[in-house]
């Protein structure tokens, strides 16, 4: 099945009001730009979607990105490990404000509870956060002597992740520290969405390179000079951009 999609607008058009949204990344590693930026727009033209949680590891930077939507007043929830980044001042000013929610997620963890979403495990023991706030209400057992607090997976409505390479069948491979949660929330999602830098007819990616498997991918995009957060940053750049 071809899984390309003409356009960002799109791939992004039926994510819905109240949606739970995995989105790649670490930092701006792997962050999908551009197919943040759509829903954004969307969004801007439609008002929708909104009410949506959102998992990342990071509740984004400056103004581009995660950071954006949130800036929209797009996401309620934030489900994620470092809500304290580089320049983290639009999730900060609306979490004080109560605006905006967050369930903190140590980083192994939210990378498990992600893993456990893509392969049907409804919950596991970890030793992490054993005694601190973060396992306030959680079940607790002992093994071998040592203390666990239960975590459960994590599933998405949608995932929207980058990718290096990608066949007309969906099949995936990344750019090095890139790849970080992607080929986890492509699992663990209903529909999974991606843009990707090059395009290549099936065949064109040797199967032994094939990180992500076309089976877990729904749309493809192809976005072929994708931006990049850290550099959008450094530019001083705003989402969508304030004219005078």
């Amino acid at each position: 099945m071809d899984k390309r999609i003409a356009s960002l607008a799109d791939a992004t058009a039926e994510i819905g009001d109240g949606a739970t949204v995995m989105i790649g990344g670490f930092g701006g590693s792997g962050a999908p730009i551009e197919l943040i930026h759509a829903l954004i727009d969307r969004f801007l033209a439609t008002g929708s979607p909104t009410g949506l949680t959102v998992i990342n590891n990071n509740a984004g930077n400056g103004h581009v990105g995660i950071a954006a939507m949130i800036e929209q007043g797009m996401v309620a929830r934030m489900i994620c490990s470092f809500p304290r980044s580089a320049d983290p001042v639009v999730f900060t000013d609306r979490y004080q404000a109560g605006r905006i929610a967050l369930e903190l997620v140590p980083q192994g963890t939210l990378a498990e509870r992600i893993r456990a979403g893509g392969a049907g495990i409804p919950a596991f023991y970890t030793p992490t956060g054993f005694g601190t706030d973060l396992a306030e209400g959680k079940p607790v057992a002992e093994f071998d002597g040592r203390s666990y607090v239960q975590e459960r997976w994590l599933k998405a409505d949608v995932a929207l992740i980058k990718a290096e390479t990608g066949d007309h069948l969906g099949n995936l491979t990344y750019r090095m520290a890139a790849r970080n949660f992607a080929p986890l929330m492509a699992m663990a999602a209903t529909r999974t969405i991606v843009q990707v830098s090059h395009v290549v007819a099936p065949g064109g990616i040797d199967p032994e390179a094939v990180i992500t498997p076309g089976i877990f991918v729904d749309a493809l995009v192809h976005v072929p000079d994708p931006a990049q957060e850290e550099d959008l940053n450094r530019a001083g750049a705003r989402y969508p951009e304030v004219t005078a």
